[in-house]
């Protein structure tokens, strides 16, 4: 073969740039697209950078993407604080400290006006106490303590009626080395009212000695009581949340059936086990029917803003039977782990079928098994994928899964399978390196029809003989159906395997609750 013939813009090796285009060199010395800012800005929000990537470690992953925020800021600091409050509000992420962090970011290095934003957003995105106190650990990093952080801060006390206010005080007591007292010293709030006037001197000196709110005066007495009985008379008559109850009664049957009474779904969910070890849930009775009507109710999991990593990983565990830290064990019922199962799918919303052909490429090369998302104990961005592909799966007649690395499979995965059954299954799967032109050279290989390739992915491709965009090309000139590629990337890195200049080809964000509705319009032609 003379040295002409080797130079080719449509059989690129993936260790070398397409000719002509505009990649760059991944963390796995392969080649692919850098995305804009503005996409990184969404991974970030979205996957945060904990615990880092196979290639990446977290602190040079979190400083990568809050270099890219800043880019953001400097180009439009506004439209970044519309993005966090857009993706915290929705319950879009799994966590809420990304959202937080470029919020801090956003009132310590933007603009005039972006600053004022950020800080009249505060309330939105830092809807408890300890986001308040997430918020102020990072805020110091970037600006100091000047009128417009006091007001800010000020507003999120000021502007709470004084039950919601004494609720999130008691409950959300300190974090990050800050508490509500520091957080009022600082900010030196002027009170509407007499009654936060009243609140705010009991949280700075501890006086008690003028009307305070009435969960206040539960949390004052229920630390005299005696019995487990008298602890549930203060839980049911003051409404009082677990974290002020004394760790004597936290073994009681009774005092747990009070807390679940009104506990909140996120509470709910991080105390199945212990609410099962101590005997509370047992097989149908009505504290179990609860939380699986609860669980089973799509506009309360919404409203809740409960995410699917969440829902998964307390399924994860709670199927696990013992935890991952103490010796806490317990019998999982059948009922709440269905009802979890259940609950991941309802999380999501309502997600339309394309009814198109669809090929679900899950990556399970060895990258993508080293980490968890989003600090997210347990789940990987392998498992991670499964998860989301069982989305697309439930509502498309016409899918078939398959798994790749350097080799190509077919999976074993029915959409009628439990979740966890699908994550056990997936968690066995090694496959060493990574080729991404493997889903479309095999539909080739062997004639498979397929609309739509979705890919899930950490964009780390590197071993193939040819680029996924051009493996793509190849399928639609051979085949004669014009397929689009959809990208799922599992991690906040900076690199998309889908060509930005190609309409059918795009890159979406895992784990985003928005992101199978966005496939089934782009796979619709609707985007």
């Amino acid at each position: 073969m003379n040295t002409y013939s080797k130079f080719s813009t449509r059989k690129t090796p993936q260790s070398k740039p397409i000719p002509g285009s505009s990649q760059v060199k991944n963390n796995a010395g392969g080649f692919a697209w850098e995305i804009d800012n503005w996409s990184r800005l969404d991974r970030f929000l979205i996957l945060g950078s904990e615990g880092g990537t196979y290639y990446v470690k977290e602190q040079e992953l979190t400083e990568r993407n809050a270099n890219s925020v800043i880019e953001c800021i400097k180009e439009d600091g506004v439209r970044v604080v519309n993005r966090v409050v857009d993706v915290s509000e929705q319950g879009r992420a799994p966590k809420n400290d990304p959202a937080l962090f470029v919020l801090a970011m956003c009132a310590g290095l933007g603009n005039v006006d972006t600053r004022k934003h950020a800080l009249n957003m505060l309330p939105r995105v830092a809807r408890i106490g300890t986001h308040l106190f997430h918020f102020l650990a990072y805020v110091e990093n970037f600006r100091g303590w000047g009128r417009a952080l006091r007001n800010g801060v000020s507003a999120w006390y000021n502007d709470k009626g004084i039950d919601q206010l004494a609720y999130q005080v008691v409950k959300y007591q300190q974090r990050d080395g800050w508490s509500h007292r520091d957080a009022l010293r600082k900010a030196h709030p002027i009170a509407q009212d007499n009654l936060h006037n009243n609140l705010y001197n009991w949280i700075t000196q501890g006086e008690v000695n003028a009307e305070l709110p009435k969960i206040v005066s539960g949390v004052l007495a229920i630390g005299k009581v005696e019995t487990a009985k008298q602890a549930v008379e203060m839980i049911e008559y003051y409404n009082l949340p677990r974290e002020v109850i004394p760790t004597g009664f936290l073994n009681d049957v009774g005092v747990w059936d009070a807390l679940l009474q009104k506990m909140s779904m996120t509470a709910m969910i991080r105390n199945l086990a212990k609410m099962t070890a101590i005997g509370l849930l047992k097989d149908w009775n009505s504290q179990t029917q609860m939380i699986v009507d609860r669980l089973n109710n799509q506009e309360y999991l919404q409203k809740s803003r409960i995410h699917p990593l969440s829902v998964l990983v307390a399924l994860n565990t709670y199927i696990r039977g013992e935890g991952v830290r103490g010796s806490l064990t317990w019998e999982p019922i059948t009922e709440i782990v269905n009802a979890l199962d259940k609950a991941f799918y309802l999380s999501f919303g309502n997600v339309q079928p394309t009814n198109k052909r669809t090929m679900l490429a899950l990556d399970v090369s060895g990258s993508m098994t080293w980490n968890d998302i989003a600090g997210m104990t347990g789940v990987t961005p392998a498992v991670g994928s499964a998860a989301m592909a069982l989305i697309t799966a439930n509502v498309e007649p016409k899918h078939m899964f398959f798994g790749f690395g350097t080799s190509f499979q077919k999976l074993t995965i029915s959409p009628r399978q439990r979740l966890d059954d699908v994550v056990g299954y997936v968690r066995n799967i090694r496959m060493g390196g990574t080729d991404c032109s493997l889903p479309m050279l095999y539909a080739l290989q062997k004639s498979v029809d397929v609309d739509t390739f979705i890919i899930y992915t950490d964009n780390e491709t590197w071993a193939g003989r040819m680029h996924p965009s051009q493996a793509l090309q190849q399928y639609r000139q051979q085949s004669g159906i014009n397929a689009k590629l959809v990208v799922v990337g599992m991690t906040s890195g900076g690199f998309s395997i889908a060509d930005p200049n190609d309409a059918g080809m795009m890159d979406v964000v895992g784990f985003d609750t928005a992101t199978p509705n966005i496939l089934t319009a782009f796979a619709k032609g609707e985007i």
